[in-house]
């Protein structure tokens, strides 16, 4: 009865209730910009979305961890399947990277990964594709219906609720055990311990404990000063004199030397 419960609940939760609010012309750039390792946060569009995005204060509700296409990672028609994720209804899967052609979303690259390690972290997502999503535990789902407020101390604690069973996937948890099975920081808690040497004084040293996968949201790739935040448009040669601006019905369009002044065309709104 409660996984029948629970698997309607999350079919409520999982129903878009807004567009998305990206391009076809990011999406491409996005596509050309990854290399595996890199996490995609997503900005999401579903019920479940909002609450995520309410909680944890950002823009950012969902994860996925590029892989890459790879022979042991299913296709999508002639399509591969270069993002594993892990989707409240379906568990942890790979998807194609056009799912998210239409949405907002941001490259986080963890820093100075080696092959090694990145190669690691990668099939441990790889292994964990099928594992599901304990649709019995329905309170567990309940907590995304009402996004009632809440203190911010205990934002953390109430969206990381239920899910400190590995075998309950969750996107962004997911993606920290995978990097913590590499021992790579997201982020850690840091605490300082004081420390007296000989002579000299009073010594602080910096020590650094991983937090619990459980407590992990979408937005914590985006903070952590371990991963660099890759912005497509500016990863390759960027120049802001060649800009198609569009002002008042025409396009303007930027000369090639630097020195030369802008150059006026009239829009044809003519369609083809």
């Amino acid at each position: 009865m409660f996984e029948s419960i629970g698997r309607g609940l999350a079919g409520y939760l999982s129903k878009p209730i807004a567009k998305p609010g990206g391009s076809s012309m990011d999406a491409r750039l996005v596509a050309d910009t990854l290399i595996p390792g890199d996490v995609l946060l997503i900005e999401g569009n579903t019920r479940m979305s909002a609450a995520i995005r309410y909680l944890t204060q950002s823009m950012w509700s969902h994860a996925a961890l590029f892989v890459g296409t790879r022979r042991e990672v299913p296709s999508v028609g002639s399509e591969p399947c270069t993002l594993i994720e892990a989707d409240v209804l379906e568990g942890v899967r790979a998807v194609p990277l056009s799912a998210y052609s239409r949405f907002r979303v941001r490259i986080c690259r963890p820093v100075n990964l080696t092959a090694e390690d990145c190669e690691r972290v990668i099939q441990y997502a790889i292994q964990r594709l099928g594992h599901r999503y304990d649709l019995k535990n329905v309170l567990d789902l309940a907590r995304y219906l009402f996004p009632i407020p809440v203190p911010a101390r205990l934002r953390r604690r109430l969206i990381a609720f239920g899910s400190g069973d590995a075998s309950r996937a969750i996107c962004s948890t997911l993606i920290a055990q995978a990097f913590d099975a590499v021992r790579y920081p997201i982020l850690p808690v840091i605490s300082r311990k004081h420390r007296v040497d000989g002579d000299q004084a009073d010594q602080a040293r910096e020590l650094w404990r991983i937090r619990h996968y459980s407590l992990y949201v979408p937005r914590d790739f985006d903070a952590s000063p371990f991963f660099e935040v890759v912005k497509p448009r500016i990863a390759k040669p960027f120049d802001y004199r060649h800009a198609p601006w569009s002002e008042g019905g025409t396009v303007i369009i930027g000369d090639s030397a630097p020195t030369d002044y802008w150059t006026i065309v009239p829009k044809n709104d003519t369609p083809a």
